[in-house]
């Protein structure tokens, strides 16, 4: 069993409508106590695309929608995903309506890597929203980062 980390006590001062906000907030999310919410937020922050250093080694997801009605943008866009397998190691193809397609990448590798494959994926004519989510991973497969990202239960009673 892994050692219990050390907590540190802070203190955070709020206006009265936010904490209002943030309380309905950790009780829709069915967090027991703020302190939990606010760790969360915390790592979610630290995980952001744009803190991490390209060179980083990330596991995530790029979730896209798009118009596959759109000339050629299916194939288009599995031929950016055989350009990529080796950051791709699993998809899920959903159809949301007569239109429009979810799809969901599971990616792992270098962040410039995985940055790239977004970056040419949300550009396309006919992709109404494509997002890159991230988080640690080192380069033998484990991850540095313990956190609801990678599946842990918050509500663990700290």
């Amino acid at each position: 069993m892994a050692e219990k980390e050390e907590l540190i006590r802070f203190g955070v001062s709020f206006p009265a409508p936010l904490i209002e906000q943030f309380d309905r907030y950790i009780e829709e999310q069915g967090y027991t106590n703020r302190s939990e919410a606010i760790r969360d937020l915390a790592r979610k922050a630290m995980l952001e695309p744009s803190r991490l250093h390209s060179d980083e080694h990330v596991a995530g997801t790029i979730v896209m929608v798009y118009d596959h009605h759109v000339s050629e943008l299916p194939q288009l866009l599995t031929e950016l995903q055989h350009r990529f397998h080796h950051s791709i190691i699993s998809t899920m193809h959903v159809h949301l309506n007569h239109a429009q397609c979810l799809e969901v990448i599971v990616v792992r590798g270098r962040l410039s890597e995985l940055r790239a494959l977004h970056q040419q994926i949300q550009v396309q004519k006919g992709v109404f929203y494509a997002e890159l989510s991230v988080t640690y991973a080192d380069e033998h497969g484990g991850h540095r980062h313990a956190g609801p990202e990678d599946g842990h239960d918050r509500h663990h009673g700290e």
